[in-house]
């Protein structure tokens, strides 16, 4: 028997890396994500990104406080002037604030599984010799809201995806509502951070409306004050200039996005439904019509984290090796017979060192059982008769069952024509048949 020592590794999934049982989840991730101050904050693979979203917002804002607010100060009376200064400032952190809370958390991934679900089995075969095959469904069908939906298998996270939910191909994770990923943020938006996202959209799109606006009621006190024409008030302050041109192209994109995602909210879509399946060309099961939609966003509570980024890793139990004579026997030896009995698809293990040690017990065996190949009784006259080239036969066709990749037990054509030849003298079973011979006295 093959006897292998103890193994001597560090298992991931078991929890324990170089002698160490306090492995965090975040630290034996999967995903692409980047993790912060040891899993309180999550981002994606991109987070390089978000030091240029900050840079655009926080650059035209600074320059705005510089050299349009700090001049119109006063301009206001009661000191309404450091108000706009003030206003600017603190919506400057809220944006940031929202733009933080978009991007550093779970947008709603799902956990991997350790192991595939169970497969199921083929109704198909019922009624035949053959063992049902087992089979894994790639696409299942579920109701929702009366309407047939399909939701996919995920051979990365072993999982049936729920409903509107995708894989992220980026963060390598499968996000529950996912609605895309956002490069600006470096992360997924998903069910747990779109409210989030959304705000952040809207509320940029407020901020450059109103550096937009007051970088022209500078230029206007500029010409009532000084008695001037529209061209000389802007030389005389660039920086409004610049303002106005950077505010204007920025409304226009952060603008028509939040536009496009209040359409989305009100019709309950997400950005990958509307280019995917294209709803208003069928019947969209999530629309609860406009006031629910809206609800659902923004007045529902954000649902918890399935993921517990700062606990340790759960130890996998694993199968426990039988101890013989002080050593460890593989837990694989023994399981390509079992796979077999179940039907499943032959899994050798340890380098062939279980078919090499059932080819030992074949070829020891010097009764020869020919029942294990199906041929029926046989008299002493007919058994002196298979010589030691029938033997090799029968063990190369036993051999040829082993690797064979089908789920059936059809005999072999080696196996078969000796059935034949030999079959002449005595009766000879069905293939698979059960012989009425009775065993002979082990030695």
């Amino acid at each position: 028997m093959y006897v292998v020592p103890p193994p001597k590794r560090s298992d991931p999934l078991s929890g324990s890396v170089n002698g160490q049982d306090n492995l965090r989840i975040y630290q034996a991730w999967k995903g692409s994500n980047i993790f912060f101050l040891q899993g309180r904050f999550v981002f994606g693979p991109d987070v390089r990104s978000l030091v240029l979203t900050i840079f655009l917002i926080v650059a035209p804002v600074s320059v705005f406080c510089v050299f349009v607010a700090r001049k119109l100060v006063s301009d206001f009376d009661d000191h309404w002037g450091i108000s706009v200064m003030a206003v600017a400032i603190l919506f400057t952190i809220h944006v940031l604030v929202l733009l933080l809370l978009t991007s550093g958390r779970d947008p709603g991934i799902i956990p991997r599984n350790a192991h595939p679900p169970e497969p199921e089995f083929d109704g198909n075969n019922e009624g035949s010799a053959q063992t049902p095959q087992l089979r894994m469904p790639r696409i299942k069908e579920v109701e929702v809201n009366g309407i047939t939906v399909k939701i996919k298998y995920c051979d990365t996270c072993m999982l049936y995806r729920p409903p509107r939910c995708s894989h992220c191909s980026i963060c390598n994770n499968c996000v529950e509502r996912f609605d895309h990923h956002c490069p600006w943020v470096g992360q997924c938006i998903g069910v747990r951070n779109y409210r989030f996202f959304f705000m952040f959209v809207f509320s940029t799109t407020l901020l450059c409306i109103y550096v937009f606006s007051f970088c022209w009621i500078y230029i206007k006190r500029i010409m009532d004050s000084e008695d001037i024409t529209l061209w000389k008030a802007m030389i005389k302050t660039p920086a409004s200039i610049v303002l106005i041109v950077y505010t204007f192209i920025s409304v226009w994109f952060v603008g028509g996005l939040t536009a496009f995602h209040l359409y989305l909210i009100s019709t309950n879509q997400t950005t990958y439904e509307n280019f995917r399946y294209r709803y208003d060309r069928r019947a969209n099961p999530y629309n609860k019509g406009v006031l629910q939609n809206f609800g659902e966003i923004f007045c529902t509570r954000i649902p918890e984290s399935k993921n517990k980024f700062r606990a340790c890793v759960p130890k996998e139990p694993g199968i426990g090796g039988r101890s013989i004579g002080g050593g460890f026997v593989s837990p694989n030896m023994g399981k390509a017979v079992e796979d077999i009995e179940m039907g499943r698809k032959a899994v050798w293990g340890d380098g062939g060192a279980g078919l090499d040690h059932r080819e030992g017990q074949l070829s020891d065996n010097e009764g020869l059982n020919i029942k294990e190949v199906g041929i029926g009784e046989m008299s002493p006259e007919i058994r002196t008769t298979v010589d030691e080239g029938d033997r090799a036969n029968i063990i190369h066709a036993r051999r040829s069952s082993w690797g064979r990749k089908s789920g059936s037990w059809e005999m072999s054509p080696e196996v078969l024509a000796l059935a034949s030849r030999v079959g002449g003298g005595s009766g000879v079973a069905g293939a698979g048949g059960a012989s009425s011979r009775p065993a002979e006295p082990k030695l």
